[in-house]
């Protein structure tokens, strides 16, 4: 029996016995006793505002559990399927983290903005980073110009970064960085400021995006064809399983799919096929799936249907620990856990009557916070016209707080699990995205659905460790539909209806379509001066002109050679950001090596 099938078979063992019918409340309370004993639960107020005191979790009788043949879905805040949450404890274990996303301008003034958002209560940092740098370009490039610094900071070499981090501990720090294409250069930039900081890099915690196959799906900031890109993503999963344990080298990301205008239910359906096919790439690879799937973690939109949304966070995490668990052989619990980080919806906040947008914004945190989410950005009320300004963006980090310490969310592990309406809502999510998995499955050529995860599982025991002429059920599917544009295809259509709804009428945005009439006023907005470009490019000519030129050229060609192998490219990278190498010129010579994608015309 291969490792994968005793993991399978161990998993299942271990989840019949934790799945006697009526015997949910004992093993939840098992759960939060140990956890207690830990000193996993805060000592804080858990009453009502009235002075009621709550129990940490709410749910049926032994005997009505026994009898509803939901529980097996539901379960407990957690336990298996993890429907109710990863914790027994909920937020009385710990809040969500408040981790507001931030950049603009060069290094020096993000870094003040970082500051700002640690020193005002923000639990973690997350990195915006402008066109250029999103792009794998230098600031110095032509076709950079103009964009520097824009939408978010700009980053050339492991000095932008040393300057980015200045006087905040990486060691101590929690940091995501919302990147994908130059993901991996800039993942080695970090870790050489964590090296010039006198900090061990095995230490760090924090998360890279990494994900290429929302860029082809959404997004479309990518560099290369995508093999070279998974190359690249299987050797940051290496790496970091192996040195940095703690460390996230991916983020699945949702957000930016439901931002281009799909539905809930493809959102989620298409960032957990977008995560199966990472699972089946460490597979390939000969990854200890126990291992590697806990640095694996999930970026989801929170739109305004409040409870669409919360739905769609529960059934997340049932989908993900079932296929973990029945498809590829997890045993272990944080390897079957979907962890994942929340933003509030951008696409959600208008231009029109824009102090609305604080209201929109409290309501989508709220569904995430009740759908379980693990941290939290709340966007500004400005950001559809520009980036936010110091006071903006302390208002939507007030909101978390607000939420957090003042509406009593934090004291009932999932409050609305068993609610007859958000559960059908949660099943009904879930088999829309099952059609989808199964459309996925089909377009990769394979005989299987989601109706039978047995045989799906045997595809993928048959390819462990294949990195080259493997049979990845979902991988193939992917690239099928990236080849095919019809991811595209599918978030156009929806994005198509729902703006048909919009301008007859049929959905009502305060402001836009409905209650015009307003007495606000125009809001200040943050500008970023062209003058931060004109300084970026001048200190990158001053920085190239210092260095040691046949270094940076020895260290290159070196990564250029890893390349051409089937060696780790992480040292080697490491090497050119060491040297000063920048980030164009580290994407450039990969360019030269592997070309650059063209997504094909369609029409």
């Amino acid at each position: 029996m291969t490792i994968i099938e005793d993991q399978a078979q161990a998993a299942a063992s271990d989840s019949a016995n934790n799945s006697v019918p009526g015997d949910g409340r004992r093993r939840w309370q098992e759960r939060f006793d140990a956890a207690t004993a830990r000193g996993q639960v805060r000592d804080a107020d858990f009453t009502t505002l009235s002075g009621m005191e709550l129990e940490p979790v709410y749910g049926p009788s032994d005997e009505a559990e026994a009898a509803d043949e939901r529980m097996e879905r539901i379960g407990w805040p957690g336990e298996f399927p993890y429907t109710r949450g990863l914790y027994a404890t909920g937020y009385r274990g710990r809040p969500w983290t408040i981790r507001q996303f931030a950049g603009f301008g060069n290094a020096k003034q993000t870094n003040e903005r970082y500051k700002m958002i640690l020193g005002r209560g923000g639990g973690g940092l997350s990195v915006a980073f402008d066109m250029p740098t999103l792009m794998g370009r230098d600031s110095n490039d032509p076709m950079s110009l103009g964009e520097v610094g824009h939408c978010g900071v700009a980053i050339d070499s492991a000095v932008d970064m040393d300057i980015l981090f200045s006087d905040i501990p990486l060691g101590d720090v929690t940091t995501s960085m919302t990147i994908s294409g130059p993901a991996v250069p800039v993942f080695c930039m970090y870790l050489v400021a964590a090296e010039r900081q006198g900090i061990d890099p095995g230490v760090l915690n924090g998360t890279l995006q990494t994900d290429i196959f929302k860029e082809y799906i959404a997004q479309k900031e990518w560099l290369f064809d995508p093999e070279p890109h998974l190359r690249l993503i299987g050797d940051l999963m290496e790496f970091c399983a192996e040195k940095i344990p703690a460390y996230k080298p991916l983020s699945v990301s949702g957000y930016h799919i439901r931002e281009a205008g799909s539905t809930a239910a493809q959102e989620l359906a298409f960032t957990l096929a977008d995560g199966f096919g990472y699972v089946e790439l460490g597979l390939s690879r000969g990854l200890d799936v126990d291992v590697f799937a806990p640095g694996l973690s999930f970026f989801f939109d929170s739109h305004v249907d409040f409870f669409e949304e919360i739905a769609k966070f529960r059934a997340a995490r049932r989908i993900w620990a079932r296929w973990m668990r029945d498809v590829y052989g997890a045993k272990t619990e944080k390897a079957q856990w979907l962890r994942f980080h929340t933003q509030t919806a951008g696409v959600s906040l208008t231009a029109q009557q824009p102090l609305n947008n604080v209201v929109r914004t409290a309501t989508e945190a709220l569904a995430a916070v009740l759908g379980g989410t693990n941290s939290l950005h709340t966007n500004a009320l400005d950001e559809t016209l520009a980036l936010p300004t110091e006071q903006s963006a302390e208002v939507a980090l007030r909101t978390q707080q607000v939420l957090m310490e003042e509406t009593g969310i934090c004291n009932v592990a999932d409050p609305l699990g068993g609610s007859w309406y958000v559960e059908a809502l949660t099943d009904q999510i879930e088999a829309e995205a099952n059609k989808i998995f199964d459309r996925i499955l089909a377009m990769g050529g394979s005989d299987h659905s989601t109706a039978d995860l047995a045989a799906l599982a045997q595809t993928v025991r048959q390819n462990v460790g294949k990195s080259e002429g493997g049979q990845w059920p979902m991988t193939k599917g992917i690239l099928r539909g990236i080849e095919e544009g019809w991811f595209m295809a599918e978030i156009a259509d929806a994005a198509f209806q729902h703006q048909i709804a919009l301008e007859q009428g049929d959905k009502k945005v305060v402001g836009v379509n409905t209650l015009t009439e307003s007495v606000a006023s125009e809001l200040d907005i943050l500008r970023v001066s062209h003058e931060v470009e004109r300084e970026q490019v001048r200190e990158l000519d001053d920085r190239k002109a210092g260095r040691d030129e046949a270094a940076v050229q020895a260290a290159l060609t070196h990564m250029v050679e890893v390349s051409r192998t089937s060696d780790n490219m992480i040292p080697a990278m490491l090497d050119a950001v060491r040297a000063e190498a920048t980030l164009g010129e580290i994407c450039n010579v990969l360019r030269d090596e592997w070309g650059v994608y063209r997504e094909p015309a369609r029409f």
